[in-house]
């Protein structure tokens, strides 16, 4: 579809919501002039004061004058005398596509990459463009990947889509706040109603009467009937807008092809959804690692820590690169999938450019520290940049284990609290353990309906995994809570403790081999806590 024809079909859905409302005003006045015309009196004031109610939220619908405009995620803009070789692929990637290059630049924390305009008139007249890069990507992808993600966003501008989304986006915003505000008036009735009947019946009980049941399940439905009206319009007008936008990417992705090269497009392709996968694990599992301990990364490393992790894991998201997952397109999908654009990127014809610029995009920046410094301050919250920073990945993992051990409240202590009244310690255990009383505790714990009713050994075996999970969690805080414990840490899988000599086995076993061994003496069926004392500083020996 040209984009003449696009654009018509953007305007015709716009002008559609007008029609829509047009004819809900059309036959809420004609509801006026019948009721008005064959009768007077109550009925006749009713329905005139409840057509003006729906047709206010249809008015303040279509009187949106001005289109608007979407906020900035948190960044930094970078202008071409700091970043002038960012600069110049950008330039030269516009001029390749045909279009104008973009006024503004933000680089973000997102692995994204997007393009947007402010154009005037309803996208009649060009507007500002700015270009949102995510440094991730800049981080993850090679100068030529980059150089085909930049050139796919560069093809929406030579296909007029970010001109045209001025069109789209208001049709979508008025038709959803004309179905928000309805809900909202049915939503208002229903509080009221709901008040209503409450009050009444505290009157009733009052009185020494029972009181009915409140109900309010036909309150509202006049507005909620508008609003579903609105809603069966709005899921057409989304599934039309969405359908031309799955064509724009399949647009864009041969405008790249033919600027950076099919090789270097269908890699960036398969590289991205490796990329958002191994981010989101970053940020869950490193970046923010600290925050219960109320500490940050280094400087410069809450980003920029993303290459360590890419670095150390290379092997890892191959096959994520190799087998792009076939994802069914949904008719509120704005791009096909991620399989589907590979293939059809990789059936075009070799042109013999697959070793062009293999080089890590980040070092197009001038400065990548500086910016990835400059881009925590943009990002993170003022509360979070205030809190001190480790001095390197090891310190922060060590005070994030030990912040969390010492939070710690395992279905045990809670047990142990229940059970003897007092807050719950690891000496207080041992010496009930010892005491014979560990069973008559277990019954305590949080239990299955099949462990609630099991007896003897049974009963044991069901609770023992949580026994012996929840009492090496104590132990382990009360190492931590004494220096005794270091954590190993590691950017290629999970953090493993290191624990204090804890002697050697018979076969010299290893610190966490005898532990294991002391917890299971400990929660035997017939329990046995010297093994775990030996371990233990003398001061938690007994409580």
């Amino acid at each position: 579809m040209g984009a003449m024809l696009r654009a018509l079909r953007a305007l015709v859905l716009l002008l559609g919501f007008y029609l829509l409302s047009l004819v809900l005003l059309a036959a809420l006045i004609g509801l006026d002039v019948l009721v008005f015309t064959w009768g007077h009196g109550p009925l006749t004031a009713k329905v005139g004061f409840v057509t003006v109610l729906l047709a206010i939220p249809v008015v303040r619908g279509m009187l949106m004058l001005r289109t608007p405009k979407g906020e900035d995620p948190p960044g930094v803009p970078v202008t071409e005398a700091a970043e002038p070789r960012l600069w110049a692929l950008v330039r030269e990637l516009a001029a390749a596509a045909g279009t104008r290059a973009p006024d503004r630049v933000l680089l973000t924390g997102e692995v994204n990459a997007s393009v947007a305009e402010q154009p005037r008139l309803l996208g009649l007249l060009p507007g500002p463009r700015h270009l949102t890069l995510g440094v991730p990507l800049l981080t993850g992808l090679t100068e030529a990947q980059l150089r085909s993600v930049l050139a796919h966003e560069f093809g929406h501008f030579t296909g007029g889509d970010t001109r045209l989304s001025a069109l789209v986006v208001r049709g979508r915003v008025q038709i959803g706040r004309v179905i928000g505000q309805f809900h909202a008036k049915a939503d208002d009735k229903v509080a009221a109603d709901r008040t209503r009947q409450q009050r009444a019946s505290a009157k009733r009980v009052a009185k020494g009467k029972k009181a009915k049941e409140i109900d309010t399940s036909g309150v509202g439905a006049t507005y909620r009937t508008m609003a579903r009206i609105y809603t069966a319009y709005g899921k057409l007008y989304l599934r039309a807008s969405l359908s031309t936008a799955r064509g724009q990417e399949y647009a864009a992705d041969l405008t790249a092809a033919r600027i950076a090269g099919r090789a270097a497009t269908a890699s960036a392709l398969r590289e991205i959804p490796a990329l958002t996968a191994a981010h989101d694990i970053y940020l869950d599992s490193y970046a923010t690692l600290g925050l219960a301990a109320r500490l940050l990364p280094p400087r410069g490393e809450f980003f920029g820590g993303f290459g360590r992790l890419l670095a150390a894991r290379e092997p890892e998201p191959a096959g994520l690169r190799a087998k792009l997952p076939q994802v069914p397109v949904g008719p509120y999908d704005s791009h096909p999938p991620t399989a589907d654009r590979v293939r059809r990127i990789e059936a075009l014809p070799a042109d013999g450019r697959a070793d062009e610029a293999t080089g890590a995009a980040l070092a197009l920046l001038t400065d990548p520290a500086r910016t990835l410094a400059a881009l925590e301050d943009a990002v993170l919250l003022d509360e979070l940049l205030a809190y001190p920073r480790a001095a390197g990945w090891e310190e922060l993992l060590n005070a994030s284990m030990a912040a969390g051990l010492s939070a710690a409240r395992t279905p045990l202590h809670r047990a142990l609290t229940a059970y003897t009244g007092q807050p719950a310690t690891l000496a207080a255990l041992l010496d009930l353990i010892d005491d014979g009383r560990l069973w008559r505790l277990a019954e305590r714990l949080p239990l299955s309906e099949e462990a609630a009713a099991a007896k003897g050994r049974a009963f044991r075996a069901f609770v023992r995994p949580t026994l012996h999970r929840s009492l090496r969690t104590m132990v382990l805080a009360e190492f931590s809570a004494r220096s005794l414990l270091r954590w190993e840490f590691s950017w290629t899988g999970p953090a493993t403790v290191r624990l204090p000599g804890c002697g050697a086995g018979a076969e010299g076993d290893s610190p966490e081999a005898v532990l294991d061994a002391a917890l299971e003496d400990a929660v035997a069926d017939h329990p046995d806590t010297d093994r775990l004392r030996a371990l233990l500083p003398p001061v938690v020996q007994h409580a």
